[in-house]
């Protein structure tokens, strides 16, 4: 059935979903025609450029979405904890729990990338920069935080892809969950010792820069911990991550 597009929010909406089934170069002006019920001379009369302004007009109307939902509240957020996990929830929600493909990251791997170099970088390096931004508000190093920001966004687009080749949607969510506990992480602003029972039979123990002994007594200094809360098993013998 032909559908009439009401507004050029709406074209644009269809127009990026027949690029994210058949790309920048298989998305002819019949298909989009049949997709937005409009004839050739309408589609001109909406981009008198053709399909290489529909490309940007959509590539735009993505970033402006981004723009309101992920990058302002990293960006400008009083809490830069709540700005990642808007982030988090926003690109959750955006890409359909991984049944969206990122058109955006696919214009960047077709042939036609050149065309939309500067939109395609500057979405993505805004995206870095405003997250690493709030990392480091949130107590990251800036080195590290920008490290992190660039690993968050990579990851994030490979489990789009991963989840699609494998047809496995909880590739992107598994990998959201784990994204929630890196980015998560704040560093100890007071340094205290602490242990609890865990499990069946072990205790579970923080520390900071001491050692503490199963009933809480300090034994030795450990310098590996100095600065920082870290958690070992002693159940199983191996120190926990120390995030």
């Amino acid at each position: 059935m032909r559908r009439i597009a009401p507004d050029r929010g709406q074209l644009l909406a269809i127009v990026a979903e027949v690029f994210r089934e058949h790309g920048y170069e298989g998305a002819s002006l019949a298909l989009i025609g049949e997709a937005t019920g409009l004839g050739k001379g309408s589609l001109y009369h909406f981009f008198p450029g053709g399909k290489e302004e529909m490309a940007r007009a959509v590539i735009a109307h993505i970033d402006g979405w981004f723009e309101d939902n992920v990058f302002a509240p990293l960006r400008d957020g009083a809490d830069p904890s709540a700005g990642i996990e808007q982030m988090l929830a926003a690109t959750d929600s955006y890409f359909r729990s991984g049944r969206r493909v990122c058109l955006i990251g696919a214009f960047a791997l077709d042939d036609s990338r050149d065309l939309f170099a500067g939109q395609i970088r500057d979405y993505f390096g805004r995206w870095v920069t405003h997250l690493a931004d709030a990392l480091a508000r949130s107590g990251q190093q800036p080195d590290e935080a920008s490290e992190l920001a660039e690993e968050a966004v990579a990851a994030i687009q490979g489990a789009l892809t991963l989840a699609r080749a494998a047809n496995d949607l909880d590739v992107f969510s598994r990998t959201l969950r784990r994204l929630r506990m890196r980015l998560g992480y704040r560093p100890a602003t007071r340094l205290r010792a602490r242990s609890r029972k865990v499990g069946t039979g072990f205790r579970r123990r923080s520390c900071s820069n001491k050692e503490l002994d199963q009933d809480g007594d300090s034994t030795k200094r450990h310098p590996d911990l100095e600065g920082f809360e870290a958690e070992a098993d002693i159940g199983s013998g191996n120190p926990a991550d120390a995030r």
